[in-house]
C-alpha cells in the first residue's frame, strides 16, 4: 500500500470530511444570507408594493377594485396552472427544466398576491405604513385583491375539472372506438369463415 493511498480517507473505508464540511459551511452561509435579506426585504417590501398599488389607483375606488379584481385574478390563476404544469410534466423528455421554471415563474407571478398579504396580515411597522398607504391612495385594493384571488382560485379549479373530464371523455371514444373495431373485425372473420 503506497503512502498517498493510506492517507487518503475513502481507501481507509472512511467518509470524506471535507466535502461534507464545504457542504455544510456552503448551507450555513446560504441560510445566513436568506435570513438577512428576508430582514431586509420585509422592511421594505410592504411599502414599496402599497405605493405601487396607490400610483396604480390614484385613490380612486373604482380604480383600486379594477387593480385589485385584476392581481387578485391574475396572480391566483396564472402560477396554479404553473404548478400544474410542473406536476403534469413529470413525465416529460426534460422534466427538470419544466417543472422548475414553471415553479419559479408560478411564484414570481404570485408575488403581488403575497405582497398584499404581508400588508394586510404584517405585524412590522413596514406592514403597518403599507396598510395605512393603502387605506389612503388604494381603497378597495385589498378587499377586491382577496376577492380576485378567491376567483382565480375558482377558475383553476373549473379549468382542471373541465380537463379532466375532456380527457376521460377522450378515454372512453377511445375505448368504444376500439370495441366496435374489434366486433366489425370479427363479424368480417365470421363472413369469411361461412364463405
Amino acid at each position: 500500500m503506497s503512502e498517498a493511498n493510506a492517507t487518503d480517507p475513502a481507501s481507509r473505508g472512511g467518509a470524506d470530511w471535507t466535502g461534507w464540511a464545504r457542504k455544510a459551511a456552503a448551507g450555513l452561509v446560504i441560510a445566513v444570507v436568506l435570513v438577512v435579506v428576508y430582514f431586509a426585504l420585509a422592511a421594505f417590501l410592504p411599502r414599496w408594493w402599497a405605493q405601487q398599488a396607490g400610483s396604480l389607483s390614484s385613490g380612486s375606488f373604482t380604480r383600486g377594485i379594477a387593480w385589485g379584481l385584476l392581481y387578485g385574478v391574475l396572480c391566483t390563476l396564472l402560477p396554479l396552472l404553473l404548478f400544474r404544469l410542473a406536476w403534469r410534466a413529470r413525465g416529460w423528455k426534460y422534466r427538470r427544466v419544466a417543472q422548475i421554471g414553471s415553479v419559479v415563474l408560478g411564484v414570481l407571478l404570485a408575488l403581488p398576491n403575497l405582497l398584499t398579504l404581508t400588508v394586510v396580515l404584517g405585524t412590522s411597522s413596514a406592514a403597518s405604513a403599507g396598510d395605512r398607504i393603502m387605506d389612503v391612495d388604494a381603497p378597495g385594493f385589498r378587499a377586491s385583491s382577496l376577492v380576485g384571488a378567491v376567483i382565480g382560485a375558482l377558475a383553476f379549479v373549473i379549468l382542471v375539472w373541465a380537463s379532466w373530464k375532456y380527457r376521460r371523455r377522450g378515454e372512453e371514444l377511445a375505448e368504444r372506438r376500439n370495441e366496435e373495431r374489434a366486433r366489425e373485425q370479427a363479424a368480417k372473420v365470421q363472413d369469411e369463415a361461412g364463405n
